[in-house]
């Protein structure tokens, strides 16, 4: 039975992991961190992490960027305590912040917990690879009218993945709108679209002379991405140092 310490045990995407929790014999959460209590849970909720003190195995964390120096001090001072970290919106700083701290814990990082995302972004990269520079890269994003961070880290996922395969050649483009140009043949669009209670919405679009090659997922329920951590929870559980991701668990 793998414990769990849930942070952002009271949003959305805190819920879900309850509910996935719920169905399943092989794992519990104990402890919750959320800084605005609300509602009640099966378990206590503190408002930070450094009050929790219930025997943790692995912390899923669906809170803030600004809890990620938090969540990585409890895992020093407590060994052996694994991190899920499924928050989006991490600083270029923070993301070589876990790096950094992965050298000596066990933490598993994915902007997206969904199968079906990760196979997606297997898939544009076969692609780049066959296609190479003569199709231009689009990248298109939909989520709802709640979500802060723009692009989705989701999407950024996918133009590294891409920009791997071009030997990390290419340049970012997020706005068109403020030139006056052509485009540019190393680069990759990255479009945002906010409304509604869009899940979440992905397309990599290769276009090239005469055809266009679309690769699509749409996630129709916050479920998906609760089932993909508590599934990454039970992984980390007993793994020694390292960065772990979605390419290890499948």
């Amino acid at each position: 039975m793998t414990s769990i310490l849930l942070c952002g045990c009271c949003g959305k995407m805190g819920a879900a992991v309850q509910r996935a929790v719920a169905g399943r014999e092989d794992c519990q959460i104990v402890a919750g961190v959320d800084p605005a209590p609300a509602g009640s849970c099966a378990f206590p909720i503190y408002d930070s992490v450094e009050k929790v003190t219930e025997d943790v195995q692995v912390i899923v964390d669906f809170s803030h960027p600004s809890c990620l120096s938090p969540i990585l001090a409890y895992c020093r001072s407590h060994p052996g305590v694994a991190a899920v970290l499924c928050t989006t919106g991490y600083s270029e700083e923070q993301t070589r912040e876990i790096q950094e701290a992965s050298k000596a814990l066990p933490l598993f990082y994915s902007r997206n917990m969904s199968l079906g995302v990760n196979l997606l972004i297997e898939l544009a990269k076969k692609a780049e690879a066959v296609l190479g520079d003569s199709f231009d890269v689009e990248i298109v994003e939909m989520h709802h009218n709640q979500k802060i961070d723009a692009p989705s880290g989701t999407a950024l996922m996918i133009a590294d993945a891409i920009n791997e395969v071009r030997d990390n050649e290419m340049r970012y483009t997020y706005d068109r709108h403020a030139q006056r140009k052509k485009r540019e043949k190393r680069e990759i669009g990255l479009h945002s679209v906010r409304g509604g209670t869009i899940v979440g919405e992905h397309q990599v679009i290769f276009a090239g002379q005469s055809e266009v090659l679309t690769l699509s997922h749409s996630a129709q329920s916050k479920e998906l991405f609760a089932s993909g951590a508590v599934n990454a929870a039970l992984f980390m559980n007993g793994k020694g140092p390292g960065l772990y991701d979605m390419s290890h668990l499948i």
